[in-house]
Order: C-alpha cells, then structure tokens, then sequence
C-alpha cells in the first residue's frame, strides 16, 4: 500500500509524476500534431443515422483515445490548445491541481470554455477515505466503511458542482490474499457484498450526475503487489468470485472500466490485462458484452513501464480494447498521441479500431453533457 506522502501523486487509478518534468512547450506540440485542422461543430443537417464520429479528422479522431495530465492549478496554455482542437478527449486532476472550492471551479471552467462545444473528460480519482482528490468532498471513509450508494451520490453532488464529470471509482476488486493491495481500498472480501455495493455505488454516482468507473478489470484482487509500484502476477485469476462485482457493474450500465495492469496466465501468460486482447477484447466484450468505455489505468505505473515504451505502451493498449489511454506523464501525452496517428495511418485495422474507440468517447462525452 502506498503512503499518505506517496498520495499526494499516487491516488489511486493513476500516477501523476512520471515522464519529463518540464511541460511540453507549444513549438513541441506544433512539431508533434503539426498545424491545427478544422474542428468540426454540430450540423443540424447531418443525417440522423451519420456517426458523429465521421466529421472527425485522423488526428481528431486518435486525440478522443488519449486521457491528459498537467501540474499546476491553471490549464497552460498546451492543455487549451489540445482540447480546442480534439487531440485530447479530456484532462485527469490530482492533488496538486486543486486548492480549493474556487480554486477548481475556475480551472474546470477554463477547460471546458477551451473544449467549445463539447464536453470534455474532466475526471479524478474519489474513492473515498486517503483516495480522495477533492479533500473537503465526500466519501470520507473507505470504501468497506461506506453506504455506496449514498455516499456516492453525495460525492457525485460535490464533484459536478465543482465541474468534474468522471470518477475512476469504485473499485471493484475482492481481496483474496493476504496483504491485498486492494485490501484497503474494497468493498468487501466476500464478492456477493461487493458486487452489491459496486452496483449501488455506480447508481449513486449516476444519481449525482458524474459517470462512474469500475477497476481493475478483470480483478486485482488477487495479489498483495501494487502495480503503481511494481509487476504482479495472478495465477489463479480471474475467478467467478472476481469477475462477480465486474458483472454487477455491467448490468449497471457502467459507463467506464478501467483494466488491469497485473498478468492473468489463465488467460494471457505474456501481456497485462490492460494489453491483452484475450482479457479486453475476449473476456469483457465477447464474453461479458460490455458495451461501454474501457479505460487503461495509468500507464506511468511501474507494472506497465516494464513493458516498453511509452509509444508502444499506448499502441499495444488500443489493440487490446482500450478505449481510452490515461497518460500521467508530463510527456506522456504527446508521445502517445504522435505513436497512434502514426499507427492508424500505417494500418487500416488499426484507423477502424481508432474509429470505433473514438465513437465510444464521443457518446460518453454526449452523455456528460
């Protein structure tokens, strides 16, 4: 488990130091996404069957895949220019983001004035009790010690108040082993009461008004290693007992599952979760049907760093079923963003998966709206 210290960066789902420390200048991201195409605005006279999706350039298109992270309590001014022109579908907040009540009502403002029409990603990580970004919000307690979904529905109050819309929460996982390392941080060791409450949480949450997340797909509670902070392997994973709240959250209507970051043999002995087509593409929407938005987890932890580059890193991800890659690095995003243009124009297959992705965000972001 981590520390409070490590918190401060570390909340839970993502990491937020990692990459460069130094903001990418605007001649950087000028070099890296080249000049600014059109940004397409909503045409009355599309066709209603027409795919918002369709009016999206390329580049455009691969920007609603990638999740950013900045320091400081003001957008800079890369961050504006990224979402005014869609390569980016929206921002992740940490500590370090927010001081106050006022303080984050301007900046979630300010990114949203930056996005125009449409409604970007402004998540964080809520669970509740130390994994809290919002320190004066609730959950103020864990998740074993809450009532989900009234203490969801209360936090989801306080976050769309305050212009956050997505929370990468609740978890999902049932501990297992000694010394989980999401033994804190769950609901319940017996999968039944979690599934419950995972159930209950995301209706909470919806209730409020923000979309909720359900991690880490496909159970992480099978391990006593944080993958923020090293690889964990789960032999006997994923289980019926595992898979219990996940299938709870599903006929939920979950709007986001984050994946995995440790390794399930059972399913894929070489690839993470979060890079496994077997785990994403097979178990969660051949087996399982989920229909909604799959979400890495950051790709900053150490159990995803061991498996390449950050260009790699984020090109395996969007192959294996992600959605969305959450990059927490200074650099991570443009590095990222560059790696799956360059990809999906190199590869038909790899431009309709982008395409489909891509749709899957943009109805997501309809729905925050």
């Amino acid at each position: 488990m981590l520390s409070a210290a490590a918190l401060a960066l570390v909340t839970g789902a993502a990491i937020g130091a990692g990459g460069s420390d130094e903001a990418p200048t605007p001649r950087e991201v000028s070099e890296v996404v080249g000049t600014p195409e059109p940004v397409a605005t909503p045409d009355a006279t599309v066709a209603p069957d027409k795919d918002p999706v369709d009016e999206l350039s390329l580049k455009q298109q691969v920007g609603q895949l990638v999740v950013l992270r900045f320091q400081g309590t003001t957008a800079p001014r890369y961050v504006k220019d990224a979402l005014k022109n869609r390569w980016t579908s929206g921002a992740i907040l940490f500590g370090d983001n927010i001081t106050d009540a006022a303080q984050l009502k301007r900046l979630t403002r300010s990114l949203r004035k930056a996005s125009g029409d449409v409604t970007p990603i402004i998540c964080t990580d809520q669970e509740g009790g130390d994994i809290r970004n919002l320190k004066w919000a609730p959950p103020q307690v864990g998740q074993a010690r809450q009532v989900p979904g009234r203490d969801a529905k209360a936090a989801a109050q306080v976050l769309k108040a305050h212009g956050l819309n997505v929370t990468l929460a609740p978890v999902a996982d049932v501990p297992s082993v000694p010394n989980a390392a999401m033994g804190g941080r769950a609901f319940s060791t017996d999968a039944t009461t979690a599934a419950r409450a995972t159930k209950a949480a995301i209706e909470g949450w919806r209730a409020g008004g923000v979309a909720a997340t359900a991690k880490h797909f496909p159970g992480l509670g099978g391990t006593a290693t944080n993958t923020d902070q090293g690889s964990a392997s789960i032999a006997g994973g994923p289980t019926a007992k595992d898979l219990e709240p996940f299938k709870a959250a599903i006929a939920a209507k979950v709007p986001l599952i984050m994946s995995s970051n440790a390794r399930y043999p059972r399913l894929d002995a070489s690839r993470i979760a979060a890079q496994s087509p077997k785990v994403l593409d097979g178990l969660l929407r051949k087996q399982l049907k989920y229909q909604g938005v799959i979400i890495t987890d950051s790709i900053e932890a150490a159990a995803v760093r061991a498996t390449g580059e950050t260009e790699e890193i984020a090109v395996r991800s969007v192959k294996a079923g992600n959605d969305i890659v959450l990059t927490t690095g200074q650099q991570s995003w443009l590095r990222a963003f560059r790696a799956l243009v360059a990809e999906a124009q190199r590869s038909k297959a790899f431009r309709e998966r982008v395409r489909t992705s891509a749709s899957r965000v943009l109805a997501l972001q309809r729905a925050l709206s």
